[in-house]
């Protein structure tokens, strides 16, 4: 229950991934900092924190301003004197980015994920690294479903955006790695308990002439032990990576995406 013990984290995403490692940190010991645009999601998120003895301080914010982001983190800095790891979980919906073919699909439709996941990540990923290099230490972590390796069928510039993300973890860690601030990925299938899951897997189901449950059985064949990546095994993981004991893992992709992809 103390595998983050006084550590100072900041999770930037109110949605699935973005609550459940908030409680995750926080359960494990860390100060959290929680930043989310929808006050309504940050504030359940935060009462369940404490309701279960936890430490969170939230805040509205918008991960594409760099300012906002600045004075955040150095806000932060100036309250707790360090940031041991950042997580950015943030999402946008899908509707009009995916199930659409590629030579149906706008420039800007295209554009859009490329452009915001990106923006936001770098963004967020310059503001830690630069205290990080100060206080030599700390992990930047981010979140990467398999499009970042595979592509599969109307799912636009996610591809391109993932592995952009992927590769902006690499660019972190051997710059950086040996002032001692490390850098990980976490690779995996899509999250079905997330609801940006439940969107995209209604979509798809549509752009491939089936259901939901029909497109759900395909995504979980092509694993192999025939079952997506659940959010508790994300969890674990981001436990695992963020603590000391995964000191050595950095400027890599934890693949855990159940053979779907194979290293």
């Amino acid at each position: 229950m103390n595998r983050l013990k006084n550590k100072v984290a900041v999770v930037y995403g109110n949605g699935g991934v973005g609550a459940a490692i908030a409680k995750a940190f926080a359960k494990e010991g860390a100060t959290v900092y929680l930043a989310g645009r929808t006050s309504t999601k940050i504030k359940a998120i935060a009462d369940d924190i404490l309701a279960d003895g936890g430490k969170i301080e939230t805040a509205i914010l918008d991960t594409l301003d760099e300012t906002a982001v600045e004075n955040h983190m150095a806000a932060i800095i100036k309250k707790s004197g360090k940031i041991d790891i950042t997580f950015n979980a943030i999402g946008l919906p899908q509707t009009s980015t995916q199930g659409i073919a590629l030579t149906e699909l706008s420039t800007e439709q295209y554009i859009l994920p490329i452009t915001t996941y990106n923006q936001s990540h770098f963004i967020t990923a310059k503001a830690a690294a630069k205290r990080m290099v100060k206080q030599k230490s700390g992990v930047i972590m981010m979140h990467i479903p398999n499009p970042s390796r595979i592509s599969q069928p109307f799912i636009g510039g996610m591809p391109s955006t993932w592995a952009g993300i992927e590769a902006l973890c690499r660019s972190i860690s051997v710059e950086y790695g040996s002032l001692g601030v490390r850098s990980v990925c976490l690779l995996t299938t899509a999250i079905p308990e997330t609801p940006l899951i439940d969107e995209v897997f209604e979509i798809h189901g549509k752009a491939h002439n089936t259901d939901y449950d029909q497109f759900r059985a395909v995504m979980e064949s092509m694993t192999h032990r025939k079952r997506l990546t659940s959010l508790e095994e994300l969890i674990n993981t981001a436990l695992f990576a963020a603590s000391d004991e995964g000191s050595a893992i950095t400027g890599t992709a934890i693949n855990l995406t159940a053979g779907m992809i194979v290293n």
